[in-house]
């Protein structure tokens, strides 16, 4: 029978050891995260959305679309869809040394905040920028209240 002398430094150096690679592990998993083009997690394109008194618009960065490239749905009240396809522009014969660029399709979903009149809605597509403004339904847009005493 073999005998093994029990030894807390052994321990100690172990625990820490281990806590050092689980943190390790843990920075490599972000920094892989953070690698990853948005357009894998469903965020290309950026955009902003914001609602104003009588109307919701979206900002959408679209740089090399063209407007054939693009669909923008309305369904529901207020459901806003947009969907696009980039093609790649790499010159015939040319060595690719960096893709940064998301080419390929997208879709992009959204629930309004209010309910939209589909039939007055606007968009624009200016210097890469993609500009919707859906006019609100009257029953959505705020009305004030005249209190009487």
């Amino acid at each position: 029978m073999f005998a093994t002398r029990w030894s807390p430094l052994n321990e100690l150096w172990l625990n820490q050891f281990n806590r050092w690679q689980n943190g390790l592990n843990r920075f490599l998993e972000r920094s892989a995260d953070a690698a990853r083009p948005v357009a894998e997690e469903g965020l290309f394109p950026p955009v902003n959305l914001w609602e104003t008194e009588d109307s919701v618009q979206i900002e959408a960065e679209l740089p090399g679309f063209r407007l054939e490239d693009l669909e923008i749905f309305v369904t529901g009240q207020n459901q806003l869809s947009i969907k696009g396809e980039r093609q790649p522009q790499a010159p015939e014969k040319a060595v690719q040394h960096r893709q940064e660029r998301f080419f390929g399709a997208f879709t992009r979903e959204f629930t309004l905040p209010v309910a939209v009149d589909a039939g007055r809605v606007e968009a624009r597509l200016e210097n890469g920028v993609l500009r919707i403004v859906l006019a609100k339904q009257e029953q959505a847009k705020p009305r004030k209240i005249v209190v009487k005493g």
